[in-house]
Parts: C-alpha cells; sequence; structure tokens
C-alpha cells in the first residue's frame, strides 16, 4: 500500500495547517467541512498566512475543497482520512462512524487530537477497524514544527504504523515518535509541565515576567519567547483548557496536579478578555498612546502594567551548570525550574516511552528546545545535579543512575529515525578545533563547521573555524535554529564605538578571503542551510560549491535594512549569477538593475522555491523536505565530487555611469514618493556604485577582486555615517528597522 490521496475532516487551524503541508509534498489533498465556505475560508487563510504555510503559491493547486454532506464520498477513495474536527468525543464519534462506514478497505485513519486519549476515540470501533485507527498529532504550526507524534495501541496493525511513520518522514519531513496512549502522550506532557512549573516558580518566587522570561528562555536553550510571552502566545483561555484536560486524564498522584490549578491571575486575565496576544493582552500588552505604541507588562501581584523592561544577565552561551550556581534570585530560580523538569521527566521512564531520548527529541522538535530534559541532566553533571537534588524518591530512572556511578550515561541521540544525522554523526566525530564562534569536527573523511553563536551571527571566529576547515571536504551546517542571520553586527559595533574602524576592515576583508577560498577551495564545500540564511549567511551559502537546503528557510541581502551594502560577496556572486541569463546577453544594464531591485528591497525567500527565481540558489542544489537528511545528503555529493573542478573565475562587462543613471532615477522616485528618505537614498547611490562596477564601461572588464573592493570600500563609507549607526543599533535594540 501507498498513500497517494489524503482527505482531511475540518478545516480550522490544523486541518488546514496538515492540508497545505501535504500540499508542499504535492500529494492530492480534500479538505470538507460543515459547509463549503467554511473549507474556502481555509483555503483562504492557507494563502494569504505569515510566515507562509506553502513553499510557493502554485502548491495550492494540490487542493480539493467540500463539505461533509455533499462530498464524502471521497473518503471511499483515500489511502488516509484525517479527523481534525473539534474536540468533542460524541463528534468525533459521528465522524467516526460515517468513515468506516466509506472507508476503503487498508486505508488509514487518524485523529489530529492533542487531549483525548487513543482507547476513548476508538471505544465505538470494532476490532478491524482498531487496526487502522491512530493518533497523529501534529504540531503547528505543521510546516515548521518537527514533531510528529503517532499514537497507537497494542491492537494497531505494525506495518501499517510503520508505512505511515515512513510516509511522514520521508514526503512531509517530519521527526515522527511512536508513543503509547497516555495523557500527552511525550511532547505536551513534558512541555506543558515546564511551561507550568516556569510560571508557578516565577510567581511562588515573586519574579517579575521578564525576568522569568529573560531566564526561561536562551540561556536554559529555550526559544527567546520565555513563558510568559509563550502564554499569551498559545492564548491563555486555550491554556487554561489544557490544563483542565491534564487534571481529568492523569493520575490524583501524578506531580503534575499540583501545577494544573488555574491561579487567581489567569481567572481574572480571561474574565476580562486578556487572553493573549488574539485578546486585548495577557501578560504584555501594547499600549497606544499619543500616536506611539509601547510594550507594557503585568505586574503580577498588583494586576497593573508598566512599561516592559529589557533584562540582561550578561549571558552569551548556553552553560547550565553556571546558570543553575549563580547566586542570585536568577540562579534560584533556573535550578528550581531545571530540576523539576528533570525529576518529572526521569520519573514517568519508562512509563510514557522506554527510550528517555524520544522524551528530549519531542521537546527538541515540538517545542524548539536546544536540549531536553535528559540532556540538561547530562550538561549539569550526573554528580552535580544529586549533589544539589538531595535524596531521590519513587524515582526508579535517577535511582538506577546513581547505584551506578555513572559520570556520563547519554548514548545514541534521535533513535527514532534510522537516518544518520548530524546529531549522531557528531557522537562518533572528533572535535579538531573549537571557538567562541564554531566548532570543527573530523568525522572520517570529511570534516564539519557548525557556526554557536546567538543565531550563529558571523565574526572572525567564524571565518577563521571555516578557514581551517577546508584541509578536507566541508559540510557547514548545525543543529540549531538558524543556519546564519548574517553578520555579528555587536561585534562590528564594538568597534565602531572604540573608533577602531580598522578591525572592522581587517574583519570584512577576511570575511571576504574567506568566501573566495570556500569558493575556489581544491575539496568540495557544501553548505546546509535551514532556518535563516540571511546577509553573511546567504553570502557563505551562495559561495559554497554546492547546497543541500531545507525547505524550512528564509534567504536573502538584507543589509540594505541596517545602512549597509552586501560585502561579503554577496553583491558580487548575485550580479554573476543574473549575468549568465538571456537577458543579460541582450542586455548589459538587466542584470545591475535586477540586482538593484532584489538587494536595495532586501527581498527575502521563504523557501527554496521561492529562492530560486531570485537566484539565492543556483543550479547547484537539491532541496531536501527532512532536515535530518541533510548531511546524508551533503555527505553523498561529496563522494561523487572528489575531483571537483573549481568554479569559473567572475568577469564583468559593466556599464558604469549609464547604468547608474538608471538606478538614480530609481531611487528619486522612491525619494519623491516618500517610500526612502535622506539615508535610504545615500544607501541606494553607494549599492548603484557597486553594482555597477564603479568607474568603467563596457569596454573595460572588472575582476572578482575588484568587485570585492568596490564592496568593502561602500560598506566602510557607510559604516562611518551616524546615520547608518543608528540604523544598526535601533536593530539591535528592537529588532526593528528604523527608516531615516
Amino acid at each position: 500500500m501507498r498513500i497517494k490521496n489524503v482527505v482531511i475532516i475540518g478545516s480550522g487551524t490544523m486541518g488546514s495547517g496538515i492540508a497545505a503541508h501535504l500540499c508542499n509534498a504535492n500529494i492530492p489533498v480534500t479538505l470538507l467541512d460543515l459547509k463549503t465556505e467554511i473549507a474556502e475560508k481555509a483555503k483562504e487563510r492557507i494563502l494569504k498566512s505569515r510566515p507562509p504555510l506553502l513553499f510557493e503559491q502554485s502548491k495550492i493547486n494540490s487542493l480539493k475543497i467540500g463539505n461533509i454532506t455533499d462530498h464524502f464520498d471521497t473518503v471511499s477513495n483515500a489511502d488516509w482520512i484525517i479527523e481534525a474536527v473539534v474536540e468533542r468525543i460524541d463528534i468525533k464519534h459521528k465522524i467516526y462512524d460515517l468513515i468506516f462506514k466509506k472507508r476503503k478497505k487498508n486505508s488509514i485513519v487518524s485523529s489530529n487530537t492533542s487531549t483525548i486519549p487513543l482507547k476513548i476515540l476508538s471505544e465505538k470501533l470494532n476490532d478491524n477497524d482498531k487496526k487502522d485507527f491512530c493518533i497523529t498529532h501534529f504540531f503547528n504550526p505543521v510546516r515548521y514544527m518537527g514533531l510528529l507524534e503517532i499514537v497507537r495501541e497494542q491492537i494497531n496493525d505494525k506495518k501499517k504504523i510503520n508505512l505511515l511513520k515512513s510516509f511522514c518522514e520521508d514526503k512531509l519531513g517530519k521527526g515522527v515518535i511512536i508513543c503509547g496512549d497516555t495523557p500527552g502522550f511525550l511532547g505536551n506532557r513534558i512541555g506543558v509541565y515546564a511551561m507550568q512549573i516556569a510560571l508557578t516558580e516565577a510567581i511562588k518566587m515573586n519574579l517579575s515576567v521578564e525576568e522569568a522570561d529573560a531566564i526561561f528562555g536562551r540561556p536554559m536553550g529555550i526559544p527567546k519567547t520565555g513563558v510568559f510571552a509563550l502564554y499569551d502566545l498559545i492564548g491563555i483561555d486555550l491554556m487554561s483548557d489544557v490544563l483542565k484536560s491534564f487534571k481529568k486524564e492523569l493520575p490524583e498522584n501524578d506531580q503534575f496536579q499540583k501545577v494544573v490549578e488555574d491561579l487567581p491571575i489567569i481567572k481574572k486575565l480571561i474574565e476580562t478578555g486578556y487572553t493573549g496576544r488574539k485578546g486585548k493582552g495577557g501578560f504584555y500588552r501594547i499600549n497606544k498612546s499619543d500616536g506611539k505604541k509601547t510594550l507594557e507588562a503585568l505586574n503580577i501581584s498588583k494586576n497593573e502594567y508598566y512599561p516592559s523592561k529589557k533584562i540582561d544577565l550578561q549571558i552569551k552561551k548556553i552553560n547550565l551548570l553556571k546558570l543553575i550556581n549563580r547566586n542570585d534570585k536568577y540562579g534560584a530560580y533556573a535550578w528550581s525550574v531545571i530540576s523539576k523538569i528533570i525529576l518529572y521527566s526521569s520519573s514517568l521512564v519508562p512509563q510514557i516511552t522506554k527510550e528517555y531520548n524520544d522524551i528530549d527529541e519531542a521537546l527538541r522538535l515540538g517545542f524548539n528546545w536546544s536540549m531536553g530534559p535528559f540532556e540538561m541532566l547530562e550538561s549539569i553533571g550526573v554528580d552535580n545535579f544529586f549533589s544539589k537534588i538531595g535524596k531521590i524518591k519513587n524515582n526508579h530512572f535517577l535511582e538506577d543512575l546513581k547505584k551506578k556511578n555513572l559520570k556520563k550515561f547519554y548514548d545514541e541521540r534521535q533513535k527514532y529515525t534510522n537516518i544518520q544525522t548530524l546529531a549522531k554523526t557528531k557522537k562518533l566525530a572528533i572535535t579538531i578545533d573549537k571557538n567562541d564562534s564554531a566548532e570543527i569536527f573530523r568525522f572520517k573523511d570529511f570534516n564539519i563547521v557548525e557556526f554557536n553563536s546567538k543565531a550563529n551571527a558571523l565574526d572572525y571566529n567564524s571565518m577563521d573555524a571555516l578557514m581551517k576547515a577546508t584541509d578536507k571536504p566541508l559540510v557547514i551546517i548545525n543543529e540549531s535554529m538558524q543556519f546564519s542571520a548574517g553578520v555579528n553586527l555587536n561585534y562590528v559595533m564594538e568597534f565602531v564605538q572604540k573608533k577602531d574602524l580598522k578591525s572592522v576592515e581587517k574583519f570584512v576583508k577576511y570575511f571576504q578571503e574567506t568566501c573566495k577560498h570556500l569558493k575556489y577551495c581544491k575539496h568540495p564545500v557544501v553548505s546546509a542551510p535551514s532556518g535563516l540564511a540571511l546577509g553573511g549567511g546567504e553570502e557563505v551559502v551562495m559561495q559554497s560549491n554546492y547546497v543541500v537546503s531545507h525547505t524550512n528557510i528564509v534567504m536573502g541581502l538584507v543589509e540594505t535594512i541596517v545602512g549597509l551594502v552586501p560585502a561579503g560577496g554577496g553583491c558580487k556572486e548575485l550580479l554573476w549569477r543574473w549575468t549568465q541569463s538571456d537577458q543579460a546577453k541582450r542586455d548589459p544594464d538587466f542584470a545591475p538593475l535586477k540586482v538593484f531591485d532584489i538587494i536595495g528591497y532586501a527581498k527575502t525567500a521563504t523557501s527554496p522555491q521561492e529562492a530560486n527565481p531570485l537566484l539565492f540558489l543556483d543550479k547547484n542544489h537539491e532541496v531536501i523536505i527532512n532536515r535530518n537528511n541533510l548531511l546524508p545528503a551533503a555527505r553523498s555529493f561529496i563522494a561523487k565530487n572528489k575531483g571537483l573542478v573549481s568554479p569559473q573565475k567572475c568577469k564583468f562587462r559593466l556599464s558604469g555611469e549609464q547604468v547608474r543613471k538608471k538606478m538614480k532615477k530609481i531611487l528619486e522616485e522612491l525619494y519623491n514618493s516618500k517610500k526612502i528618505l535622506d539615508h535610504g537614498m545615500d544607501v541606494g547611490k553607494e549599492l548603484a556604485y557597486v553594482l555597477s562596477g564603479g568607474d568603467t564601461n563596457l569596454d573595460k572588464e572588472v575582476t572578482e577582486d575588484q568587485m570585492y573592493k568596490l564592496e568593502l570600500d561602500s560598506f566602510m563609507k557607510l559604516l562611518q555615517t551616524e546615520k547608518t549607526q543608528k540604523r544598526i543599533t535601533h536593530t539591535l535594540k528592537t529588532g526593528k528597522p528604523l527608516v531615516n
């Protein structure tokens, strides 16, 4: 049996999200709801979604819509039928009665529920139907969240479950973990508990919402949203409903029961319409006054809002042992939260899973944690944990660990998949060099460089690692959410504030030398981006020999937003690609004008499919839907291209002043219509000078090195202006662009 046709019943957030991702995989899917108009609106939401649920808009062509009255017969042709209706068991049972009367033999039927146990969902089914029925718990947003939990019972047809697992891994790119039928399964059981512990401990210890979010965030390897902001994002009322479900389903002696009760502040917020971002606000709100927007935070004890304060813990790297040993309230809070998460998670082994690794992976894939509870324990150190925690009661996992007196206990990562992933490979590799921004691993006959700074921003150390790693074939890849958000602007601004522009120039030159070295290296260099590949990150990708790209990427040369021009070869490389087009061969000004438009507007692509027409990716790339397959695909390229021929050197024929006049005319129109202001005009002129080839004409040849020099000169000229410095400072402080 193969899954070639899918029907989804229920076009809400999850139903439409699953439908969109099946469209991404080019799987024909029919989306049904009570009325066709409801499904039609879901289709419109998919097309307008931000961030986009589709790799490209044309993917929607795989979707058909209808209603369960007139179009239910489509179920009889489906290989997989997914129920995604409201979380009411009476409604679900009625739907199953209809499905199992209509479905074809051997089809798979699943529910996307996150709260109702499988045994309750299937209680009215006969044994034959139960064999083909399971829970497929996707996480929202479906395109971006890696986790899919398949919940099954002993009666299930194991071949069907494995077929479904393989399909969802290969076609949908999911990290599929098979779970038993326990409340909350793996991800939500631990993830929601962790949120509740973080919230209740913060209130108990009288921390502000900003303080708690600052700790229960990046310092712990958890997304920067923190806990209170995450509550607002999910919806305070929805979280309340989730907790009620856990209270109902969990045994009375479960430690989770201690944190499921609604707190007085939660009840008050819900009653007054403060349900989070979808309501009037929540633990945070935006206050509009005198035409200005101010982010405010809630003082929980006083139930009053005040201007939100940025909490700087002076933590640049994740170091859990250092964090929990801090001699202040932040250290005490971190230890209280982390220790309780470890205690609770370990108490559930083997009750909810025999593989403790699966709990960690569920948190990585479903909540974007950089390490799960057991990796946290390994990071802290078993001895350190036991010395701080004291006596362990009725926790067989920890008791056994203590008895064995192991210093290290963690075995293989990512047991849920047979793919030889980056995480598995790193366990077997040798670390041959490491600095504050990157690490070099050697595995057999190739090297891996993994960036490890905040958002993998690039600095001198990053370039140093890349340079040192090219003595063998090289794969540039990482496990974190972003490939690289670009050059580390904090690093640059530290030199600017010291008036040490020579150090900035030295760094940019080294960046250029490194990128050029990667491009013409005698060994293959493969970039494997996922997440953000912006600015300098995109320049590294563009000047690699080959790109193995995950479907969930954001690519672009966005330097103009902060008042700069790309200076690591981005202008040069994108211009070179466009000069190879048929239009450029007919019109010498076509390529410069095209690139002026792309870089000038800081255009970005949110998938490889969107990156192709902008030429952020050229023909030397492949697209991978399952992130776990990035490294195997990169290794495959290296194995086939050991005698790689260096690419052709870039040589340009540019019209100089001729095309600059056209660019200046575009800038004047934008300025007159107030789409750009004074500094926007200055940045545009510098970009125009670079892309036109400077003082040249069509009779002269412009070399690659001359283009690098033009980029560097314009970058340094703009960096010295007060307005560019204001743009950079504003962006670093607020995360938003400044138009000046």
